[in-house]
């Protein structure tokens, strides 16, 4: 049985976001979700999170359909910071401590100190690239199976590009499964071992990244921009 099972996937807004879309993804990789803005890469990970209920079609985790049980081993990041930004950072962990019974403070604030962020700031106080930094190190210290990262990278400078990826390396297990979807793609291609591109509401291409380079001899990014 697939990690991940998707299966004729709808959802409709003012016009319809995900239209019959089907996929499976086993454990142990990193796979990219990218496509053009407004595909419903988002929405798609907050069903996957169970955010979002209003869609038709069946969606399984582990064989599950999506509820508590999956959400106990799923961590999800979204693309923008969820708690108030005037909570202190000690808060902050207090929350996901409360939330989340796998949350590993000790893992956070290693990641958090690796990433050189301040230990006493208020959330407010902080930019944007180091939000998302403290969103990656708050991600990662679960101890899920499987994680969902909306735009991770999207709002930080190079060379903290180049840190958060190897972050997330680092932390990898053999038995995850991370979903991360960006618009950064010549960023991320390192970190990847299927990509996943999602257009017209459809996952249209599903393919290992050393398949792509292999069979059509390009970077995944020329690859994108030539399908798109």
């Amino acid at each position: 049985m697939s990690k991940l099972e998707i299966k004729n996937l709808n959802i409709n807004y003012k016009n319809k976001v995900l239209d019959d879309l089907n996929l499976e993804l086993d454990k142990g990789q990193i796979v990219g979700l990218v496509g053009p803005n407004g595909t419903g890469k988002s929405t798609l990970l907050r069903i996957l999170a169970g955010l979002e209920k209003t869609y038709k079609g069946e969606v399984l985790i582990d064989g599950e359909e999506i509820s508590y049980k999956t959400a106990d081993i799923l961590s999800y990041q979204p693309d923008k910071f969820a708690l108030s930004d005037r909570l202190s950072v000690k808060e902050v962990v207090n929350t996901y401590k409360l939330f989340f019974k796998d949350f590993d403070e000790d893992k956070f604030y290693k990641i958090y100190e690796e990433f050189k962020l301040p230990i006493k700031s208020k959330v407010k106080e902080m930019s944007k690239g180091m939000r998302e930094k403290m969103q990656i190190a708050l991600s990662l210290s679960r101890n899920a199976e499987i994680f969902l990262l909306d735009e991770p990278i999207s709002g930080v400078d190079p060379s903290a590009r180049k840190m958060i990826i190897q972050t997330i390396l680092n932390n990898f297990k053999e038995d995850n499964l991370i979903i991360l979807s960006t618009h950064l793609i010549n960023q991320i291609e390192p970190l990847l071992d299927r990509v996943l591109f999602l257009s017209d509401g459809k996952i249209t291409i599903n393919k290992r990244v050393d398949e792509i380079r292999s069979e059509e001899n390009m970077s995944i990014e020329d690859y994108f921009t030539e399908v798109f």
